[in-house]
């Protein structure tokens, strides 16, 4: 009968027995929890609205005055004196009789509510995964604190009102080797958090470069162990900026640094887009449908399009007359800085192997590019998608088949470009470098970018688009099928059972599969005229009849936890966007890990007394102490 109880009534018979409880508290006691409430308050004040925190003490600001030196009082003291200021009785009276520079909170007591703050907050969500079971990890670009890097953890679920979510869940220290940080998220989901990586789906690791390479070794390892936790690319990314970022290759990863530098680069002012406005009417004058395409796309992120590339050749030399003008400052429009950094990327953009690296990326991910757009459109594109990657693999093999004809075309064509600009064309002066301790033998720019270029990239897309694809990743968006939007397109002639294997043992019933997929299709088939096809996973989950199908249901639900999949019905903004919000306005000396899990899930719902219930299980040397 126990079991039976509904979670509300179990925190209804829970408020009963504090009530009970609250008469044989002691007068201190009460007194206590309810200063304890008021810290709590306050810290969870200071994190959602990311106040300036500092934990200096009171005899620290008096001491560094009588020295004649700037010291601020710690954040909470601040507050607590002006809630007491405020009115706040109860507080007044609690420190009425204190000495002037005595402190309300010490630092260590700050400190050990900010982490009770945490933990509350984040069981709130890891509750929600529990009762859901399967879950997807996500984690984002390394974040720099005071401590050093930590990878920020996310966990994507689909909760109980049928609503797909991705919250931010931790901090993970980045220290030590590929392996020890898998096992350290192992530990961290398994035994800190309570989760079983049993019913982990999924998984997507954001990074460029060095980064990507040890998330692909961490991920790899936890894949290893648990097959079912597939490895996808990003919702949120282009598939080409993803394969892009994750190759090693110098070239390639100066390339991405440069692009990234200049969408913040023209962010920065609309003066400085207006200078590129201009380049690019210089530069395509006469050509008005290009002029304005670029000019149109350029006021976006473009830097992060599917056709990135192709934007990037075809703005090149805009670009560069852009920075050169800039660089010039004839008319003295720009500061040191903006004439500084333009300079930098101007002479990056001038350079012969930035211009065919960035023309080899656009002609090798022209293969997936169009691939890539169906993987974030709609639930039928996506499904396309996963059936057209054979073909996609068969195109990519045979460029490596025939790699001599494609790179003398690709070559040909960065030579025009670098010839139009006025750059020379040329072997990296790095490498020639390290030849000539070896050989004197001239080595031609055509056959040495063939060789260190075009061919390790041809390589590296081909063997990633196969490994991010596997067979159990495939399987399961193959069973986008079940969504009936995509049941109609095929005709209500499809086959889940052949690919459902790959979660049967997740179904509710799994001997009824067969038998309910054919009622399924049956339903949608014969349908009412007026009643449209449900066209997402959300839109089939919010429809009532689902509940009639169990196993239906929670196939759906488990497919949903897929982070290649758009967060489609998901409520409000991301919590990425939130993470992102914080570092913009958070210094790294100013950052603190457990405020920020508490401003990054301001939307997460607070209970007090909870918190204080906590802090005295944890701490229950404070309530003898008091």
């Amino acid at each position: 009968m126990e079991q039976l109880l509904t979670k509300k009534e179990c925190e209804t018979q829970d408020n009963s027995e504090t009530t009970d409880d609250i008469p044989h508290l002691t007068p201190e006691q009460k007194d206590l929890r309810e200063f304890l409430r008021s810290l709590f308050e306050v810290l969870v004040l200071i994190g959602k609205q990311n106040f300036p925190f500092s934990w200096n003490s009171k005899e620290d600001e008096i001491s560094a005055k009588e020295q004649g030196q700037h010291y601020s009082v710690s954040t909470v003291q601040d507050l607590l004196e002006n809630r007491i200021n405020a009115g706040d009785e109860f507080l007044r009276r609690r420190f009425e009789t204190v000495a002037v520079n005595e402190e309300y909170c010490p630092a260590i007591q700050q400190k050990q509510i900010i982490e009770v703050c945490k933990r509350c907050f984040r069981e709130e969500i890891l509750q929600q995964v529990r009762e859901c079971r399967f879950f997807s990890i996500v984690t984002g670009e390394l974040v720099e604190f005071p401590e050093g890097e930590h990878l920020p953890i996310f966990l994507r679920y689909v909760d109980q009102d049928s609503t797909l979510r991705e919250e931010f869940i931790e901090f993970l220290s980045f220290e030590g080797e590929e392996v020890s940080v898998a096992e350290r998220l192992e530990s961290q989901i398994t035994k800190e958090w309570g989760l079983s990586m049993e019913h982990c789906r999924g998984q997507v690791h954001a990074g460029c470069g060095i980064l990507a390479t040890k998330m692909k070794v961490i991920a790899a390892k936890l894949n290893e162990k648990y097959p079912t936790a597939v490895i996808t690319p990003s919702s949120t990314c282009a598939l080409n900026v993803h394969l892009a970022n994750g190759m090693s290759l110098t070239g390639v990863q100066v390339v991405m640094s440069v692009l990234k530098k200049m969408n913040a680069f023209f962010k920065g002012s609309p003066l400085l887009q207006a200078e590129l406005d201009n380049a690019i009417s210089i530069v395509y004058q006469g050509n008005m449908e290009k002029e304005n395409d670029l000019k149109e796309h350029s006021h976006s992120t473009w830097t992060e399009l599917h056709n990135v590339f192709e934007m990037a050749v075809d703005m090149m030399e805009p670009l560069l007359l852009c920075m050169d003008s800039i660089h010039d400052n004839e008319d003295l429009k720009w500061n040191d800085q903006i004439t500084s950094d333009a300079y930098t990327i101007s002479e990056a953009l001038a350079d012969f192997e930035f211009v065919v690296t960035l023309v080899v990326l656009k002609n090798a991910l022209s293969f997936t590019r169009a691939f890539g757009k169906n993987l974030q459109g709609e639930t039928l594109d996506v499904f396309f998608a996963a059936n057209s990657l054979t073909a996609v693999l068969h195109s990519l093999h045979e460029v490596l088949h025939n790699l001599e004809v494609y790179h003398e075309f690709w070559f040909e064509e960065a030579v025009n470009l670098a010839m139009a600009m006025e750059i020379p064309v040329k072997v990296p002066r790095l490498f020639l470098r390290k030849q000539q301790a070896m050989e004197t033998m001239e080595i031609q720019a055509e056959s040495f970018f063939k060789d260190y270029l075009t061919l390790p990239v041809m390589e590296y897309i081909t063997q990633e688009v196969q490994d991010i694809f596997s067979e159990n990743h495939l399987k399961a968006l193959k069973c986008l099928s079940l969504v009936p939007q995509v049941m109609g397109q095929m005709k209500f002639n499809t086959s889940e059972e052949s690919h459902a294997d790959i979660y049967r043992s997740d179904l509710p019933h799994p001997d009824t599969l067969p038998a309910e997929l054919h009622c399924w299709r049956i339903k949608w088939k014969h349908r009412s005229k007026e009643v449209s096809l449900p066209c997402t996973i959300h839109e089939t989950l919010q429809h009532s009849d689902v509940k009639f199908f169990p196993n239906v249901n929670a196939f759906l639900k488990i497919l949903a936890t897929l982070p290649v999949l758009k967060l489609d019905g998901s409520l409000g903004e991301t919590a990425q966007k939130r993470l992102q919000a914080y570092l913009k306005d958070t210094t790294v000396n100013k950052r603190c890990k457990s405020l920020a899990v508490l401003n990054i899930n301001y939307h997460i719902k607070t209970d007090f007394e909870e918190m204080v219930q906590c802090y005295i299980k944890s701490y229950p040397e404070v309530s003898e102490n008091d």
